[in-house]
């Protein structure tokens, strides 16, 4: 990814914060959305390492289709799931079950699912707790999806982050998320968060 990319890559992650975050402060919508955008990066480099593993068994889905390639794999290999989570545990070191993986949840998103805010609840918590071999207790304590800020009632604050999931997918496509990328990510979205509540970096950063 060049510089310039790595501009706009920033550029568009704040457009979208700055249109999105409503009565949420600075600080409680940057946790959010970069808890997002580390989903993203875990689900992207397990389905690659996945499709390796894989090879010619790993589903090719229809242009267009914004499915879990990997999820449709454990849909119609049940009987192999466990075996390969083994697999996938020694070689990658960590496992993410199909409805917690990144495209899954953006087709929730898209289709205004009932149950997303119950699923991310539950994905975050099976990422701290079970995913990888070590614990990572605390990975997404900072994530508050119960806050008024979100919404009154559970169906607002599964349709803002409906909302917020499906802006997230649909600006960041084109973009990959590397851990160089992400990093540079999360860099130019502290310096502006910071920015807009009167903090230095610094602080976000530590």
């Amino acid at each position: 990814m060049t510089e310039l990319d790595k501009q706009q890559l920033g550029r568009t992650l704040w457009a979208i914060a700055d249109q999105l975050r409503g009565a949420m402060n600075a600080d409680d919508f940057r946790d959010d959305m970069l808890s997002f955008l580390f989903l993203r990066y875990l689900s992207d480099n397990y389905e690659q390492a996945a499709k390796k593993e894989l090879k010619r068994d790993y589903p090719v889905l229809a242009e267009g289709d914004d499915s879990s390639a990997l999820a449709v794999w454990y849909r119609d290999n049940q009987a192999d799931a466990a075996s390969f989570d083994r697999q996938m545990r020694r070689k990658l070191h960590y496992v993410i079950k199909p409805d917690y993986l990144w495209g899954t949840i953006v087709q929730k998103a898209k289709t205004r699912d009932g149950q997303l805010l119950n699923t991310l609840v539950q994905g975050f918590k099976y990422i701290e707790e079970e995913s990888f071999q070590s614990n990572f207790q605390g990975m997404f304590s900072e994530v508050n999806l119960s806050s008024d800020k979100l919404g009154r009632t559970y169906n607002e604050r599964n349709q803002a982050l409906c909302a917020i999931i499906t802006e997230i997918a649909r600006g960041t496509a084109q973009f990959s998320t590397t851990t160089d990328t992400l990093g540079d990510a999360y860099e130019y979205l502290i310096g502006q968060f910071a920015a807009g509540s009167g903090r230095k970096a610094g602080e976000f950063g530590t």
